[in-house]
């Protein structure tokens, strides 16, 4: 319940707020916007599977974004950013879809 009063308060804030991103920044926010996505939906998932646990829902919220940001970052240094992007886009796509569809059973499997 914390990690979804945090995200509605977060979504707030950054309305009213509206936060400058850097230039630097900006190519791979998509990217670190998908992967905290699906932590948010893992944790959900874990939620409803009673096997929910804060210390994992935060290790694996910074862990996804470092690492699909690092991915991004590594494939547009060796000069193939758009196609790992795109393979982290589909990864991460499948891995939401999968957590959607299990909250989806649970949900109107009652």
């Amino acid at each position: 319940m914390a990690a979804v009063l945090g995200l509605i308060i977060g979504v707030v804030v950054g309305v009213f707020v509206r936060p400058d991103i850097p230039i630097q920044l900006q190519p791979y926010l998509p990217i670190m916007v998908l992967a905290a996505l699906d932590a948010l939906l893992g944790a959900a998932r874990a939620y409803f599977q009673r096997s929910f646990s804060d210390k994992v829902f935060v290790i694996s919220f910074f862990s996804n974004v470092i690492t699909a940001t690092l991915l991004v970052f590594l494939g547009n240094q060796l000069g193939v950013g758009s196609q790992l992007q795109t393979a982290v886009i589909v990864v991460l796509g499948i891995r939401i879809f999968t957590n959607v569809s299990s909250i989806r059973r649970f949900i109107f499997k009652g």
